[in-house]
């Protein structure tokens, strides 16, 4: 799979992660509708109590469909002190949580104006942690067939959807004993418990 077409995403799960690490090129989509409920906007993580949903908050457009990369977050609800801390409380006894919490709270203390925007930079850093480098780019038009040579991955990777593509090879997980290996979980559910093994997983 030398070229993939993907759906942006906010802190994506480790199966989005394991596609791109097996791509040379990657397309990004910024030219579809914003949908709801999707990891355009959210994230899993596993918490003290079970799986916990993160959803960054977006201005409402008034009953009128956006492109995704239109879509403004909303100051509603402080969302990112929210999300760090829950992301803290979370993995703050895992491995490797102090190595990368300085690489990920800046995210979390600046403002962003558009959801692309924030998901773009945010993954540019894991990507980076991850030692992945693939080629990256924008979509410049919306294309429901795209071409034959790109694989078209944009809905199939969603946290409403059972995910056969990769197959997740488990991993040590710090709630393990309590609930299981939780699939499906935020690439930094990976990279917190497992430091630079998690490179193995997603190569996989």
């Amino acid at each position: 799979m030398s070229e993939i077409c993907l759906s942006t995403a906010y802190l994506a799960p480790v199966e989005y992660y394991s596609v791109v690490a097996k791509a040379e090129t990657v397309f990004l989509e910024n030219c579809d509708y914003y949908v709801k409920q999707t990891y355009r906007n959210r994230c899993h993580i596993a918490a003290a109590n079970g799986t916990m949903a993160l959803s960054i908050p977006t201005e409402k457009s008034g009953g009128v469909k956006q492109l995704i990369r239109d879509v403004r977050i909303s100051e509603h609800n402080d969302w990112q002190m929210h999300h760090w801390r829950s992301i803290e409380s979370a993995y703050n006894s895992t491995p490797f949580f102090e190595y990368y919490k300085d690489d990920l709270l800046p995210f979390y203390e600046r403002k962003w104006d558009f959801l692309f925007d924030f998901n773009m930079e945010i993954q540019t850093k894991v990507l980076e942690l991850l030692d992945l480098q693939p080629l990256i780019r924008l979509t410049n038009e919306y294309k429901i067939k795209l071409d034959e040579n790109v694989l078209d991955l944009r809905e199939s990777i969603h946290p409403k959807k059972n995910n056969p593509i990769t197959g997740l090879q488990p991993y040590y997980q710090v709630f393990e004993q309590r609930f299981g290996f939780q699939p499906d979980l935020s690439i930094i559910d990976l990279l917190f418990n497992l430091g630079n093994e998690a490179q193995l997983i997603i190569h996989n």
